[in-house]
């Protein structure tokens, strides 16, 4: 069940790539689209066959591959990974819409987004860690190379930098699973092959902060951000949706997976800090987003501060907080997706960015009226108005985080009022008043470019209303985790 999940993309980018003779581009983009939603369908059905009374693994999938040095086939999937999974293989099919008509190399930009679905449900699903680092890094090329060719003007500075930052991700993460798995043994890298819980109190610590690096390299958090305004800037809007809504997540997850999981003892001692980190992240990305122009950059800078709170919350450790960090990774991808699906509209439409320039899209015979009230809804879901998915993640997270971290979580609600503050600038300039030139009619929206929008807005009208259908498979898992660190802060408890 797991592979086909796999394998299914992979074979539709062979398809796509490979496939002879000379292809239009509509004609590409529907046999993509088809191998997408096909993924999307076998994700969706995997959601009806997974027992929600157990927190564990699922579907377990194993193969001996390259024994001699530790690597494995190992597939599972639990309440952390699986809803995750269901937004990749959702944003893959968003994302083929959100390309304009007009796409050169098509037959190759298709292919690469297909790769990308199949490594990002690959490294969710891997209990190997060494088949986690080549799925975490089979999306280091596919990602530079849609940057690089399909990108801005300066597409090739961002490309290059993202290259550098992320590959550096990649080696640390290498490097603390090499030591995890040397000092356990150094006989398989099977998940539940190691325990560094028995290692001595340093190496721990010294493992944990290289995997806190990163994967802050990939969220990222701050200080280690400077990649992201670039590459969401420069990237298309199908590539931005794919870098913010679910490749960042892969930082988050392995955060959670490999960060908390793995060293609960450390994780509780050095939580403190996490939050701090946190919390500075939240402020530092709505303070970078009220002095933007560029709306793409604005929605860019926000990413890093909704990021934050998924930091916070696990850094606290309860039952209700990790549950809340979890659902604000999916309430942040559907969001961040709306929003970069609808200023690509924008700049395709319109012609700019620029706040100083854009006026009156509201206007309901020149502008785009539906594409400004879908902007509005996605800006009011983004800073946590009830009723909308953004507002239930971050209840969770600031009532989980509010006994342990009261002061940070504090900090993170006043942020919260500031992302308010930065989407009414970007609102007010952008949708209301009048069109500056009363000769400018802008092309209408089609139904391919509205149609997405509307499909992520009422998924994030109908979680907003009923969060348990989001929760209730996650729920399990995360319970564990924290019975997992309430247990070790016991045990730290009793030897004092």
């Amino acid at each position: 069940m797991l592979s086909t999940l796999l394998w299914l993309p992979v074979v539709g980018a062979a398809i796509v790539g490979f496939f002879p003779g000379n292809l239009e581009g509509a004609k590409l983009r529907q046999i993509t689209a088809f191998f997408a939603l096909l993924t999307f369908g076998w994700s969706i059905w995997l959601l009806t066959q997974f027992d929600l009374t157990l927190g564990g693994l699922q579907f377990q999938e194993y193969l001996p591959w390259i024994p001699q040095i530790g690597l494995s086939y190992s597939l599972a999937i639990d309440g952390l990974s699986l809803p995750l999974i269901v937004l990749n293989t959702l944003l893959t099919g968003i994302a083929i819409y959100s390309i304009g008509e007009k796409l050169e190399r098509s037959r190759l930009y298709y292919s690469l987004i297909l790769i990308i679905n199949g490594g990002i449900s690959g490294a969710l699903m891997a209990q190997n860690l060494l088949l986690f680092i080549i799925f975490y890094e089979l999306e280091l090329i596919p990602f530079y190379l849609m940057i690089a060719i399909w990108g801005g003007e300066k597409r090739g500075y961002a490309s290059i930098k993202f290259l550098l930052y992320t590959a550096v991700s990649g080696l640390l993460v290498l490097a603390a699973f090499l030591g995890i798995t040397f000092l356990s043994g150094g006989t398989s890298f099977d998940y539940d092959a190691v325990n560094p819980q028995n290692f001595p109190l340093n190496t721990q610590l010294i493992l944990l902060t290289l995997i806190l690096v990163g994967f802050g390299i990939k969220i990222p958090l701050v200080p280690l951000h400077t990649w992201l305004p670039d590459a969401y800037t420069e990237a298309s809007p199908a590539t931005a949706i794919l870098l913010g809504g679910i490749l960042a997540k892969l930082g988050t997850y392995g955060l959670i997976r490999f960060g908390l999981q793995l060293f609960p003892e450390t994780w509780s001692l050095i939580s403190p800090g996490l939050a701090i980190i946190g919390t500075i992240s939240v402020i530092y990305g709505a303070l970078s987003a009220i002095a933007q122009k560029d709306i793409k950059r604005m929605v860019a800078y926000s990413s890093i501060g909704h990021m934050g709170y998924i930091l916070v919350a696990a850094a606290a450790g309860t039952d209700l907080s990790i549950l809340g960090s979890v659902a604000q990774m999916i309430s942040h991808g559907l969001i961040l997706a709306l929003l970069f699906h609808l200023v690509g509209i924008v700049e395709r439409k319109v012609g700019t960015r620029d706040l100083d320039v854009l006026n009156g899209l509201m206007n309901p015979i020149r502008g785009l009226p539906l594409t400004s009230a879908l902007l509005i809804t996605a800006g009011m879901a983004s800073a946590g108005i009830p009723g909308l998915v953004g507002f239930a993640a971050e209840f969770m997270v600031f009532q989980g985080s509010f006994s342990t971290f009261p002061i940070p979580t504090l900090l993170c609600i006043v942020a919260s009022g500031l992302t308010a503050v930065y989407f009414v600038i970007l609102l007010n300039r952008t949708c209301f008043g009048k069109l500056d030139n009363q000769l400018a009619y802008y092309p209408k929206v089609l139904k391919t470019e509205t149609i997405p929008a509307l499909v992520l807005t009422v998924i994030i009208l109908f979680l907003g209303i009923q969060p348990n259908w989001l929760v209730r498979w996650i729920e399990p898992t995360t319970d564990l985790f924290a019975n997992h660190i309430t247990l070790t802060k016991t045990e730290q408890i009793a030897i004092k």
